[in-house]
């Protein structure tokens, strides 16, 4: 059993990396609550699935608690639990009318997030900055070191922004490698983020 108050919602996808190649699973939502485990009081991140969000329209300062699983893959998940059942979900407790950035409020369907593409977000500004915007995203990584080979695996965490372009907060920080066979390595530049985020203008 777990309950709390919600701090942030943010989408939850997960990155495959095959040196050069990348691709995304579109899971869900990742709840950020301040409440209990069981008797333990701490912070701690839930994952939900797209039928929830649709349903409960989560949003930071919500009242929330349900019973979960723990992920079976940590390596897999950036929530500590996951498959939530008798999920309750109160009114905000509190209307946040800070200008943005940061923005709250009810995070969007998946889609578009697919639609907007994301850019590298340096982990210390996600960190410091960007862990309570809907536009932020920390992916689990499982990169395939070796695609002759596809048990041949690495995990990481990653950090991305879908937000506005213009966002002041946003700090790309160093571009990002992939190891591959051989001792090769793989530097996704700029010109990535780029070409995904090319058919928005500054303001979206």
């Amino acid at each position: 059993m777990w309950q709390g108050v919600l701090l942030s919602v943010q989408p939850r996808i997960r990155l495959t990396r095959s040196f050069d190649q990348r691709s995304h699973t579109y899971l869900g939502y990742s709840l950020k609550v301040r409440g209990r485990v069981g008797s333990e009081a701490r912070e701690f991140l839930v994952a939900v699935g797209q039928g929830a969000h649709a349903r409960h329209q989560f949003q930071a300062g919500a009242t929330v608690s349900g019973d979960a699983l723990p992920v079976p893959d940590a390596r897999l998940e950036t929530a500590e639990f996951y498959k939530v059942s008798k999920l309750k979900v109160g009114p905000p407790e509190t209307m946040d009318e800070t200008k943005p950035p940061p923005w709250r409020g009810v995070p969007p369907p998946l889609e578009i997030y697919r639609e907007r593409g994301h850019r590298r977000l340096a982990a210390h500004t996600f960190q410091q900055k960007c862990w309570s915007c809907i536009w932020g995203c920390q992916m689990p990584v499982e990169m395939i070191i070796d695609q002759w080979n596809p048990s041949r695996r690495r995990y990481r965490t990653e950090t991305f922004c879908y937000g506005p372009l213009s966002c002041r907060l946003h700090q790309a920080g160093p571009a990002r490698t992939v190891p591959g066979r051989r001792g090769m390595t793989y530097t996704e530049e700029d010109w990535v983020d780029d070409e995904v985020t090319s058919r928005r203008g500054p303001e979206e």
